[in-house]
This record gives C-alpha cells, sequence and structure tokens, in this order.
C-alpha cells in the first residue's frame, strides 16, 4: 500500500508538469501570433461603420472602436459627441500583414468614405467624425501620403481630399455597448439604413478580400 501511494503522488506530480507546459506552450503560441501583427488606426466617419466594414477583410484579426486624436484622457462617448475633447471616433485594427497588407487597408479606407467633406460623413457631423489616418511608423505615413497625393493628382474626387495624416499617440478604447456594435444591433434604426448600404457596397467592390 505504501508503493501504491508513492505511485500515485509521482503520477499526479508528472500530471500536473504537463498541464503547466501545455498551458506555457499555449501561451508562448498565443505571442508568437500576436508578435505577427500589425496595427492601422483610421477614422472615417461614425465608428459603428468603420468597425463593420474592416472587420470584412481576410487578415483582420481584430476591430477596437475607440478615440484618438485630442486631448482628453479617457473621454467617454458623451464627451467625445459634444466636440469638446478633439478626439475622433476611431478604429485600431489588429492585422497580420502576411494575408493583407497596409496598402489594402489603406484603400478599404479610401473606398469606404467620402475623404472630401470636413467634419462629416453623410448626416454625422461634427470634428469627432473627420477623415484621418494615424500613422503607427514611418513606412505608414509615407504610405498614406503617397495614396492621398496620387488620388489628388488623378483627380479620383472633384473635390480636394481633407483627410489628415497625423501620427497615432493615445487611443482609448470605447465602451462595451459600441464594440462589435453592427454585429449585435443589425436591426437598430442606423445599422439597418446606414451601415447595411454601406456594407453591401463594400463587399461588392471587395469581394476577393472578404472573409
Amino acid at each position: 500500500m505504501k508503493y501504491l501511494i508513492i505511485i500515485l503522488l509521482i503520477s499526479a506530480l508528472f500530471l500536473s508538469c504537463r498541464d503547466n507546459y501545455t498551458k506555457s506552450k499555449s501561451k508562448t503560441l498565443i505571442n508568437m501570433n500576436m508578435a505577427n501583427l500589425d496595427t492601422a488606426t483610421f477614422a472615417n466617419g461614425c465608428f459603428w461603420c468603420t468597425e463593420a466594414v474592416f472587420q470584412e477583410l481576410k487578415g483582420v484579426s481584430k476591430v477596437i472602436s475607440g478615440y484618438t486624436g485630442g486631448t482628453k484622457e479617457n473621454p467617454t462617448y458623451e464627451e467625445v459627441c459634444s466636440g469638446s475633447t478633439g478626439h475622433a471616433e476611431a478604429c485600431n485594427i489588429i492585422f497580420d500583414p502576411n494575408i493583407i497588407s497596409y496598402d489594402e487597408l489603406l484603400e478599404a479606407f479610401w473606398k469606404s468614405h467620402d475623404p472630401t467633406t470636413l467634419n462629416r460623413q453623410g448626416a454625422d457631423v461634427g470634428t469627432q467624425y473627420r477623415s484621418a489616418i494615424f500613422y503607427h511608423s514611418k513606412e505608414q505615413k509615407e504610405k498614406a501620403e503617397f495614396y492621398k497625393e496620387k488620388l489628388y493628382s488623378e483627380h479620383i474626387y472633384e473635390s480636394p481630399i481633407v483627410t489628415e495624416i497625423v501620427p497615432y499617440t493615445n487611443f482609448y478604447t470605447a465602451e462595451d455597448y459600441h464594440q462589435n456594435y453592427y454585429d449585435k444591433n443589425p436591426h437598430q434604426g442606423y445599422c439597418t439604413f446606414v451601415i447595411t448600404p454601406k456594407l453591401e457596397k463594400f463587399r461588392k467592390i471587395f469581394k476577393d478580400k472578404l472573409k
């Protein structure tokens, strides 16, 4: 009996070690996967729209709605809507550059809103709805400026492009109820009459890049 107890204790010890190894291995794999991802930050109107659009693309791992570009720390939605914080409604787009490039994300950005309307997208009016690219690196800045100039020189739009290209600073994640808003509220009025038509148009243009 004494030897049986010893054997059981040893077996339990090895089982625990195996479990810990498996958990440690899983964490390592997650960290390795995260290391392969990059971030793009765009503002192009209501972040419910931006989020819904970019979630459609292959290679986009996650889209986080939030506030950036202003001076107020940890702003609320109500404060941002007042226009007093300087923040824009924006999205952090976490993507795998091995699947989708920053260039392709920029293409989706330009084609999913009107970059010529100052502080406005449709009926959404205010500085919080401005068109802006918040770059995370010198390379992102150069690419954003290149495509903005290209669109201008090729006269793609009748009016001047007013999109800001500015450095990424702080990003404040929006309240939980804003995250995955369209998926959670597809029949809400704004979703039905604004986001759904935008998505249908987007899916036709980018049908080869959808998930």
